[in-house]
């Protein structure tokens, strides 16, 4: 996979929804993908050079962000990349384990104390001033020889990136589920777009099944 310029890495949103589109119940169950589509995931972090959430999925979840459902060894663990604006990743994080390295993209006003500590266990990027500037994270990121990024975002910035043109490919996994819920989380929440018009245009890259689920991959086309 190339970069779609030289200043930004190829950035892959990978997802798992129901057929409502929602990414999470109101209470955070996100049990959505069946046996077969985790395995995808995990293949497809192995194949990618970092892999990047938001601090709301780090403090919900504490994730590895690792390589650990398919047989993989360490070095196969992609680079993990921490969006936290505030520098708020608990220093016991399963993300900061020793398993792979760590980057934590913060802003000018992150607590300098909170950032000491956190250098202990993984590389801080300040991007920004008062929320990451994600065009910038990206350019330093291609700049370190990040290449491809497996984005498993939350829905803010799921639409963050999206709406700001460092999306260059979706894929999703359709689980045949409804959730319901005006306050569940659906794939890309934010401010959203006002008009249809407006809205971020795909292109189908191909689709098919996987056990009871179905995967459809698409390119995000230029605006």
């Amino acid at each position: 996979m190339l970069s779609k310029t030289n200043k930004q890495p190829y950035v892959i949103l990978n997802s798992a929804m129901t057929l409502d589109g929602k990414i999470a119940t109101k209470t955070g169950s996100s049990e959505i993908s069946g046996k077969d589509d985790l395995l995808r995931v995990h293949e497809l972090r192995k194949d990618v050079d970092a892999i990047m959430v938001g601090i709301n999925t780090v403090i919900s979840d504490d994730p590895r962000l690792t390589v650990h459902k398919i047989p993989a060894k360490k070095q196969d663990n992609p680079l993990r990349i921490i969006v936290d604006s505030k520098a708020r990743t608990p220093i016991t994080s399963r993300v900061l384990n020793s398993d792979a390295n760590t980057i934590i993209a913060v802003t000018e006003t992150a607590n300098s104390e909170r950032i000491k500590e956190l250098k202990e266990k993984a590389e801080i990027l300040i991007c920004g001033k008062n929320s990451v500037d994600l065009k910038a994270l990206m350019i330093k990121l291609q700049s370190k020889g990040v290449k491809t990024i497996m984005l498993e975002g939350g829905s803010t910035l799921n639409y963050s990136m999206l709406i700001d043109g460092l999306v260059s490919e979706v894929r999703v996994c359709i689980a045949p589920m409804i959730a319901g819920g005006k306050e569940a989380k659906t794939l890309a929440d934010g401010v959203g777009v006002d008009y249809m018009k407006d809205s971020i245009k795909l292109k189908l890259k191909k689709s098919y099944m996987l056990g009871e689920d179905i995967i459809v991959e698409y390119n995000v086309l230029a605006k």
